[in-house]
């Protein structure tokens, strides 16, 4: 007689901060920073726009380094055309994906000279149909060039949402659903940045400087990391 298998237990799912302690974490995260910014150097909406392309698995620091030089040759749609596929490749291959990254620059720049113009749409629709912009990128065009209250989910965001509690889920969307319906309206627009930032700094993958953190008594993370010795 063959014993029958146990059942695979799921794991639990993270638990949820309290709703009364999302204004209070946020609060605590932005008091160094009350006037968050994005570290992509842009001057307009098609700057951004395109710089926000670009970092698509790529650093900040590695994409600045590229579009100082590409915004020297090429920093508007038309210019952009004019320059080409293979006069931004050149710009832009210390960046991942670039070959890829330079044939959507130049197509969306193209699409955004037929139909808008030369300028950056703001809707979100528009946004996601040019080439190379997803849902994410959007959200952040959205955010940062436009001042909507959106939230794009990178993976700082994403682990954030889930390791703090503050807006758990399985998939991008979930944790930017739970976000935008957890934290309060009037700090949903710059939360977008102090959570990024925050991730990058503070809250990192391996090993999160948790002693550091000024939002820590609120935070679910249960294996907080302690200051290291001297």
């Amino acid at each position: 007689m063959t014993s029958k298998p146990a059942a695979i237990r799921k794991p639990a799912a993270p638990k949820a901060m309290k709703l009364a302690d999302v204004r209070p974490f946020l609060t605590a995260i932005a008091a160094g920073n009350p006037d968050p910014r994005s570290e992509l150097v842009y001057a307009d909406p098609y700057t951004l726009l395109v710089a926000v392309v670009l970092s698509a698995q790529a650093t900040d620091i590695s994409v600045n380094k590229a579009t100082e030089t590409l915004y020297r040759d090429a920093a508007t749609p038309a210019t952009m055309v004019q320059l080409g596929v293979d006069g931004v490749a050149r710009h832009i291959k210390s960046i991942g994906l670039w070959q890829g990254k330079a044939r959507n620059v130049v197509a969306l720049s193209q699409i955004l000279l037929d139909r808008y113009g030369g300028t950056v749409p703001h809707d979100r629709d528009a946004l996601e149909a040019l080439p190379g912009v997803g849902r994410k990128t959007a959200n952040v065009v959205l955010n940062v060039a436009f001042g909507d209250p959106t939230m794009a989910v990178d993976t700082h965001i994403f682990r954030l949402g889930n390791r703090t509690g503050l807006a758990p889920g399985a998939t991008v969307r979930a944790v930017e659903d739970g976000l935008v319906r957890r934290i309060p309206k009037d700090l949903l627009r710059d939360a977008h940045n102090w959570l990024i930032l925050h991730g990058r700094y503070i809250c990192k993958a391996r090993k999160p400087e948790c002693w550091r953190c000024p939002a820590q008594a609120l935070c679910l993370f249960k294996d907080k990391t302690a200051l290291p010795p001297g």
